[in-house]
C-alpha cells in the first residue's frame, strides 16, 4: 500500500495546474490552506484535497453551491 494517501489538485479554467500527494492528511491540510491563499484568485481557481483510499473528496474549495 502506498503511504501517498492523500491528493491535492489545483485547476484552473478546468485546466490542472498543480498536484501534490501527502502521507498524512494533518499536512495535506495545510498545505491546502496554503494554496487556497496562493492561488485561489486564479481565473476559476479550484482545489480539491481527496482521500485515495476512500475516493472522497475531504474538503474543496470554493464550496460547490
Amino acid at each position: 500500500m502506498s503511504d501517498q494517501r492523500f491528493h491535492l489538485t489545483l485547476t484552473t479554467g478546468g485546466r490542472p495546474a498543480a498536484h501534490g500527494w501527502w502521507a498524512s492528511e494533518e499536512t495535506a491540510r495545510r498545505k491546502f490552506t496554503v494554496w487556497v491563499g496562493e492561488y485561489g484568485s486564479l481565473p476559476q481557481a479550484r482545489v480539491a484535497l481527496v482521500g485515495e483510499t476512500t475516493g472522497a473528496v475531504v474538503t474543496a474549495w470554493p464550496k460547490e453551491s
